[in-house]
């Protein structure tokens, strides 16, 4: 099983699907699996089916390390996001192509020392460029609007963020903003995954606006992650390869 949807739901009525349960060392994780043409592709809700679990406390770790023992090699993740750019606004689809961190409690890595050793993670390009790429090209192929790339902020949640904090990170280089891409990005190039993330503008960001933000987050992501979720299932039934990243070898 090489491909994996994360926070993307919206297939599941197109074939016959099964739910696993993978016992990793962070801790037990259900995926669903379903077979699409022929190809199977796992899903895992990181907010979890009843939508339970706050950003903050997502298993990153164990949701991670269930797909590599899969055997997953790539990852499409949908998010919401808000928007600090006067370019990308609500409905748009915007694709995450680096991001700035601000999160504060997480387990980031599965290089803690001691048995796990001490390894380090590339950075230069997080979020994989061929996935990228075929879902730009794809896109413009099937008349799917992609606003732009984008660089991706990652708060800790569950608050929204604050007017003069959108502003500073307006002010050095972030576009949209969520809760929940860090770690997720950064522990699949630890496992040498591809990923690509893909934002939803569900809002206009603290400040950027005088309308409260958040209100119609569900309805946004519901008209969109349908769309989002066959554009991912229609790359991976085309076919993917680690020829043309260096996602597979990022571990230094």
């Amino acid at each position: 099983m090489k491909y994996a949807i994360i926070g993307g739901t919206g297939v599941y009525s197109a074939g016959e699907g099964r739910t696993i349960n993978v016992s990793t060392e962070y801790g037990d994780v259900d995926v669903d699996v379903l077979e699409i043409n022929g190809t199977e592709i796992a899903f895992i809700s990181r907010h979890g089916k009843d939508h339970s679990i706050p950003p903050h406390l997502i298993n990153y770790r164990a949701n991670m390390k269930a797909l590599h023992e899969l055997g997953v090699r790539y990852i499409y993740a949908t998010v919401a996001v808000g928007s600090m750019n006067e370019d990308f606004v609500p409905g748009d689809i915007v694709i995450a192509n680096d991001f700035l961190d601000f999160t504060k409690v997480r387990e980031h890595t599965f290089f803690t020392g001691g048995e796990h050793g001490v390894r380090h993670v590339e950075m230069s390009d997080p979020y994989c460029k061929n996935m990228r790429a075929k879902l730009n090209a794809l896109a413009y192929n099937e008349g799917v609007k992609i606003a732009g790339e984008g660089v991706y902020v990652t708060t800790e949640g569950p608050r929204f963020e604050t007017a003069a904090e959108i502003r500073f990170m307006k002010m050095i280089g972030g576009d949209i903003v969520g809760m929940t891409n860090v770690p997720e990005v950064t522990l699949a190039k630890e496992l040498g995954m591809c990923y690509s993330a893909v934002g939803i503008i569900t809002n206009w960001c603290t400040g950027m606006t005088t309308e409260i933000a958040g209100h119609d987050i569900d309805a946004t992501m519901n008209q969109r992650k349908d769309t989002l979720t066959e554009l991912f299932v229609k790359v991976f039934n085309d076919g993917l390869d680690q020829e043309h990243c260096n996602c597979a070898d990022s571990l230094i």
